[in-house]
């Protein structure tokens, strides 16, 4: 007897079903999808299990696929007169295309998910409606309102024990809390958030979800040690579901910022490479931003002038008011550029996370264009940022920007206990390039007070880091600074400026004018130098300046 083919099918369709849901319960995303479109094809899925595939479609990174899915359950539901399933999926395809900025999509179906509830009694899918409320005002600003959706959203998640939504609404709230100033009960949220993650107490999808958007609200707060905690959390999140795709990309770009900071560099341009790859397929997320800001930053600091700007210009296409461009040029010796660039930025950037990553570029760079009262003003906001954060990253910022405004205005003396305190900070975190830059400031204070022994010291520690990192442009800058010692000889750091500029020909009041003192100190470095080089006259001055390559 032959068998029935359409029997045939329908069985294997069946074992396709089931086994396809138990592998979802075991977390094996492609397989699950695999099996269960297989199932699909067969037989039509049932509006729960095409719910279900759509989750997988998602976790795997088949985006178009989780919407079609999700459109079809969304289809069938509505046919079936069950309004609040129809709302549910509705609200998903919506905060899918919320998060890819689809906006105007993503209105008309979270507009039809409020339409579908509107006779509805009071029920969760209400409070996931809330969400994207509460995301919005708090991207423009509105954080009292944002706090307050994401407050009602939670209650109603209590009240019908939808975990998903607690930790979604938690984690809306630390954030809101954190854009207002309140950093500690803002964290404090955050984390009990990450306990239900790390519980296994929500789905997947919320899970990687939760894990990215806590990672990003440390890195808005400098709180370098959640960041590194959570980062590492992720990874071995997904190390254990090796088939997900969507939050890898985001793990990379956090591991890397980590691993730069702690100076491996080379691991560290492996992971941003990784995540460009990863963020930009199939379709490139925002977050593709930072990790192309990673890769310019690395390229810039090795001195790959021409890598760092293509990469800077793809970062440019997320966001245009990251520093590095104008640091690119800085480091290039376009100060008028750099100026230009850095100045149009402080304007652009209001908020205190992006306002602290740009203001100490901000001021190495407005000091190097020789506007010190824009320097010191930049330096002094940066320490109020630093303070209300609490951040040892930021106090580490800070204080090498208030020593290096305090060297500017020659108040070398004070300049030393900031840059000290900025050295140990540095060295705390494990930041080895960071806290090297800050010794060739203080190499610069050492000899302004006549100590060249520890200037010489500070720079030869300073070199050795730079050459292991292949930091070029600092390696070439810390030589220079060595060179020029041995050019200017018994001098210190300011009586050899004074010296260049009286070989430019500069008058003791024009220079006076230039550096900012009294013609009376002019002329007093003016002595000094004639007794330390044995000279007796501003044109065998001017001569030695030549001889020596001091101009």
């Amino acid at each position: 007897m032959k068998p029935n083919p359409s029997s045939s099918g329908a069985s294997t369709a069946t074992r396709a079903l089931v086994e396809g849901r138990e592998l979802l319960r075991k977390q094996s995303w492609s397989s699950a999808f695999s099996l269960l479109t297989t199932a699909d094809r067969e037989t039509p899925l049932e509006p729960e299990d095409l719910e279900q595939l759509a989750n997988a479609a998602r976790l795997i990174g088949k985006e178009n696929e989780c919407a079609e899915f999700l459109n079809r359950a969304h289809q069938e539901y509505q046919s079936r007169a069950r309004p609040r399933d129809a709302a549910r999926c509705a609200f998903w395809l919506g905060f899918m295309l919320l998060f890819k900025g689809e906006m105007a999509q993503a209105s008309g179906w979270l507009s039809r998910a409020n339409r579908l509830l509107a006779d509805q009694p009071e029920c969760v899918e209400n409070g996931y409606l809330l969400l994207p409320v509460g995301y919005r005002a708090v991207h423009e600003g509105e954080q009292a309102t944002g706090l307050a959706s994401f407050v009602r959203a939670a209650e109603i998640g209590n009240n019908f024990g939808d975990k998903d939504l607690v930790t979604l609404a938690l984690q809306g709230q630390g954030r809101a809390l954190i854009r207002q100033g309140e950093i500690r009960r803002g964290v404090t949220l955050l984390d009990e958030a990450m306990v239900a993650v790390t519980a296994g107490e929500v789905s997947s999808w919320v899970a990687g979800g939760v894990y990215c958007s806590v990672i990003e609200g440390c890195g808005e707060i400098f709180d370098l040690r959640r960041a590194q905690e959570w980062t590492t959390a992720l990874e071995q999140w997904c190390a254990v579901q090796p088939d997900i795709v969507p939050y890898r990309g985001h793990c990379r770009v956090r591991r890397a910022e980590i691993l730069q900071l702690h100076g491996d560099w080379h691991s560290a341009m492996h992971e941003a490479r990784q995540a460009c790859e990863l963020l930009s397929a199939p379709t490139p997320n925002a977050a593709v931003g930072s990790a192309f800001y990673c890769v310019g930053e690395l390229h810039r600091l090795r001195g790959q002038f021409a890598e760092a700007e293509d990469a800077y210009r793809e970062s440019a296409k997320w966001n245009r008011t990251q520093p590095g461009f104008a640091q690119l040029r800085f480091v290039q010796g376009q100060i008028e550029l750099a100026n230009a660039t850095i100045r149009r930025i402080a304007d652009e950037v209001q908020e205190c996370c992006g306002r602290a990553t740009m203001l100490e570029a901000y001021v190495e760079i407005v000091l190097g264009a020789g506007d010190v009262a824009a320097a010191r003003a930049a330096a002094d906001e940066l320490s109020e940022i630093a303070e209300s954060y609490d951040s040892p990253l930021l106090y580490a910022a800070s204080a090498r920007a208030t020593g290096a405004v305090l060297l500017a205005e020659h108040n070398a003396r004070g300049a030393l206990a900031y840059l000290k305190h900025s050295w140990q900070r540095w060295c705390e975190l494990e930041a080895p390039f960071e806290a090297s830059r800050t010794r060739l400031l203080t190499a610069l204070a050492c000899r302004e007070l006549g100590d060249e022994d520890a200037a010489i010291s500070e720079l030869s520690a300073a070199r050795e880091v730079f050459n292991s990192l292949g930091a070029a442009p600092d390696l070439a800058r810390t030589d220079a600074l060595l060179l020029k010692r041995a050019s200017a000889g018994p001098l210190t750091s300011r009586e050899a400026e004074v010296l260049r500029l009286v070989a430019s020909g500069m008058t003791n009041r024009a220079i006076a004018s230039h550096l900012h003192i009294s013609e009376k100190t002019v002329a007093r470095h003016l002595s000094n130098i004639f007794v330390k080089l044995d000279l007796s006259s501003r044109a065998a001055a001017t001569a030695y300046a030549y001889q020596h390559d001091l101009v």
